[in-house]
């Protein structure tokens, strides 16, 4: 008796000597929406059951500790924060290598080629730009589509249009192409478009439902092979908190950075990008999807950007040329991924089923046991996270006796869980 009184006193001296680390993870999309739901909740927990609960991160969505978009990098090299899901391309000309990857008609449609590719060029020639913090993983966001009232079939239709853009590079193009983009932050994006102030945007698919383009914008049109622009990210960490990182823990954030991390990334973009433009299709919006050939006109007119982009890489002594040889290399290298599917839910009644998610196809995961998830951003995290069904304990086979029935097992209370926020990206 004494043994096993004492035998939990020393389990729990044990665990109130092991170390944990919170990391604040801070970024700008909201607690419902896909990149923070189907992507970064997923990669926290990940990193927070592969460290047997000894790192643990809280994940604040939408700006919640201040600041802008533009500043999430120097927030995190500057320790304000951990980790940040930053934009490069938020500070132009900042980072001029990474922005090839903006570039119109340079990168793939395809995010997961896109983001798999990136994070291969930043390990080869983006280590300076990226000094002051440590990378985690890059990635690029779905491909820009145009969401119009009216269709656009030919250059020609995009004349006098005023087009929310996404960047830089996405504005110089839709000049290019004769129409003006219009910059302005997303959640200003719905109004503009009420208000008449802009006529249609080019934004990823899976921008339609946070910006609510659906309800005025039934016109969409997309491009097969490449991309008329496109947005990279980066998951950075400030260097001290690595540093500060017990070597096993340092490999747990390791072992979840670089292609794993990408991987994930970008097949959520793909995933999600398809289901919207499935749902578009649906409710019987007209959905355009243009061959290379017939995009051929629109690459051209746009080779003034890429030229303007080389010039400035010369002034900066860097070979643009070079440069833009290496992605396509590197794009032509993962060209063949397989598409990604999306995650079909675990059955409770096959363990095999609950697993850690397999690349390039993000899953969910059954919460391991004495896991805890973010505080931070419970309320809305949680809310746009359904809960996977409950399994049942394992229990010892009962004794073989014929006239005893196994006892039936009490199945869990469901947990009421808050009501999901509606917050546009």
């Amino acid at each position: 008796m004494l043994a096993s009184l004492a035998t939990p006193a020393v389990l729990r001296l044990a665990r109130g000597d092991t170390p944990q680390v919170t990391l604040k993870l801070h970024h700008f999309f909201s607690a419902v929406s896909p990149a923070h739901d189907k992507f970064l909740a997923l990669w926290a927990r990940k990193v927070e059951a592969d460290s047997s609960g000894r790192i643990r991160i809280d994940i604040f969505p939408s700006m919640q500790l201040g600041g802008a978009p533009a500043q999430l990098f120097d927030q995190a090299r500057d320790g304000v924060v951990d980790i940040a899901w930053a934009v490069p391309g938020a500070t132009p000309g900042r980072f001029p290598r990474c922005e090839a990857f903006e570039l119109p008609f340079v990168v793939s449609h395809r995010a997961l080629v896109n983001s798999k590719a990136l994070e291969d060029f930043a390990a080869a020639d983006l280590q300076d730009e990226f000094r002051e913090v440590r990378p985690l993983c890059f990635s690029c966001r779905d491909r820009g589509v145009l969401h119009t009232p009216r269709a656009i079939k030919s250059i020609a239709d995009l004349k006098g249009l005023r087009l929310h853009v996404p960047n830089r590079f996405a504005g110089e193009s839709i000049r290019a192409l004769g129409a003006q983009g219009v910059s302005a932050p997303a959640l200003q994006v719905p109004v503009a478009l009420s208000a008449h102030a802009i006529d249609g945007c080019l934004d990823p698919w899976d921008a339609v439902p946070g910006l609510r383009l659906n309800e005025s914008l039934k016109n969409h049109t997309d491009f097969a092979e490449r991309a008329l622009s496109s947005t990279a990210f980066a998951l950075i960490m400030n260097r001290q908190a690595y540093e500060r990182l017990p070597g096993d823990l340092k490999t747990v954030i390791d072992d979840n950075s670089g292609q794993v991390a990408a991987s994930m990334a970008g097949a959520m973009w793909d995933i999600d990008a398809k289901a919207v433009a499935g749902t578009a299709r649906d409710r019987g919006d007209l959905v355009l999807v243009m061959s290379a050939e017939e995009a051929a006109p629109w690459r051209k007119a746009t080779e003034p950007v890429i030229a303007a982009w080389q010039k400035q890489m010369k002034e900066r002594k860097l070979d643009g040329g070079k440069l833009l040889a290496g992605v396509e290399a590197l794009l032509a290298k993962y060209a063949e991924e397989p598409e990604p599917d999306a995650p079909q839910p675990a059955r409770p009644e096959d363990p095999e089923a609950v697993t850690e998610p397999q690349q390039p196809q993000p899953t969910a995961q059954i919460k391991p046991e004495g896991f805890t998830r973010p505080r931070a951003d419970a309320p809305a995290a949680d809310a746009s996270v359904q809960p996977a069904p409950a399994l049942r304990p394992s229990l010892p086979p009962a004794p073989t006796v014929p006239a005893a029935p196994p006892a039936p097992v009490a199945k869990p209370a469901p947990v009421a869980l808050p009501k999901e926020l509606d917050i546009p990206l």
